[in-house]
């Protein structure tokens, strides 16, 4: 099913398509962009980044949120991620926990070079998702 973008949707998947023509991706050819929206409407980008020793590499989820916590940015709402695959390509499970910790009531958009496009919220890629709540627990 293809989402109707709706003018900042759009917004949001152009950024992340322009992002994504920055990958550094010599090896999978895997190409991705992101970009993640604040409260006010400020938008990071972030493209997938790979290294010969793999475990180095870093996605481009983390990417777009990193920068937009590093530049200050505490109220991240809503993300987008470009592909060029047909299924729409959902985050890693790395990503998304940190897309949970820190923009878990929005909405990620998940869209290709084609024009498809599909909105989840954050909560439902992540159930019974870790985060610092149970840090604060009390342990026996």
């Amino acid at each position: 099913m293809t989402l109707t973008l709706d003018e900042n949707q759009k917004r949001l998947v152009e950024a992340a398509a322009a992002a994504r023509l920055r990958s550094v991706a010599p090896f999978s050819k895997f190409l991705v962009g992101a970009a993640v929206e604040t409260k006010e409407g400020k938008i990071y980008t972030g493209c997938n980044i790979e290294s010969a020793s793999y475990g180095l590499t870093v996605c481009a989820e983390r990417v777009a949120i990193w920068k937009a916590i590093s530049e200050g940015e505490r109220n991240l709402t809503n993300l987008a991620v470009v592909v060029d695959t047909e299924p729409l390509t959902p985050p890693c499970g790395t990503c998304r926990q940190i897309m949970w910790e820190f923009c878990n009531d929005g909405y990620i958009i998940l869209a290709n070079l084609d024009g498809h496009a599909e909105q989840l919220a954050i909560g439902d890629l992540q159930p019974r998702a870790f985060d610092a709540r149970f840090l604060e627990l009390k342990r026996k």
